[in-house]
């Protein structure tokens, strides 16, 4: 099976009051350890998602085998970015990972697309902590169609429950439940994570 990531960096981050995918954790950007985790696993193709700002993204890019592509609509949500990624995917199977998810292990990445391997009902992969579905999102090909035809403003939630019986799970950590919104989520992140 063909996998695709799609990272999606293209948020204004105004919770934060600044790119908090520059933020460093143990000397390096946040966006650099998501990446990392990315090309360390199996994935086949990495596409991260720009918007805002791109130009302050693209030094952490140009040192990773990622495709850079750009959301001209991300203003309207996370949708339309992941919906970027998906048109240029050529995956079996694609991932949705957060740019900004701190702690994300190829380990987790690679259990997720082995879930799917297995299971030919499985059309969709979850981590799950403590009861709450967390990120990234495995997806197979067979629903990208219906994603891309959402709606700006839909959330991709829709299709995902939707699609709830063929829904798999597997064991994440809290990292795979943690929201990076606010600079109080930095200083608890910061004394949290350990690489």
């Amino acid at each position: 099976m063909r996998l695709s990531a799609v990272v999606l960096a293209a948020g204004k981050s105004e919770r934060m009051g600044r790119n908090k995918l520059l933020i460093e954790f143990r000397g390096r950007p946040l966006l650099a350890w998501v990446l990392e985790a990315v090309e360390a696993s199996r994935i086949d193709e990495t596409l991260v998602v720009v918007g805002h700002n791109f130009q302050e993204l693209q030094p952490i890019l140009r040192a990773y085998d990622v495709e850079e592509v750009y959301n001209p609509d991300y203003e309207l949500g996370m949708t339309t970015s992941f919906q970027a990624g998906l048109r240029r995917a050529s995956g079996d199977a694609a991932f949705l990972i957060l740019g900004d998810q701190l702690g994300l292990k190829p380990e987790l990445l690679d259990e997720m697309a082995g879930v799917m391997e297995k299971d030919p009902e499985a059309l969709l992969v979850s981590p799950m902590y403590q009861g709450r579905r967390g990120h990234p999102v495995l997806f197979h090909r067979a629903l990208f169609q219906e994603i891309l035809a959402l709606p700006p403003g839909t959330p991709i939630k829709v299709v995902v429950d939707r699609y709830d019986a063929y829904h798999r799970y597997v064991e994440g950590d809290f990292w795979c439940i943690f929201d990076l919104d606010t600079p109080e989520d930095v200083e608890r992140a910061s004394r949290l994570f350990s690489p």
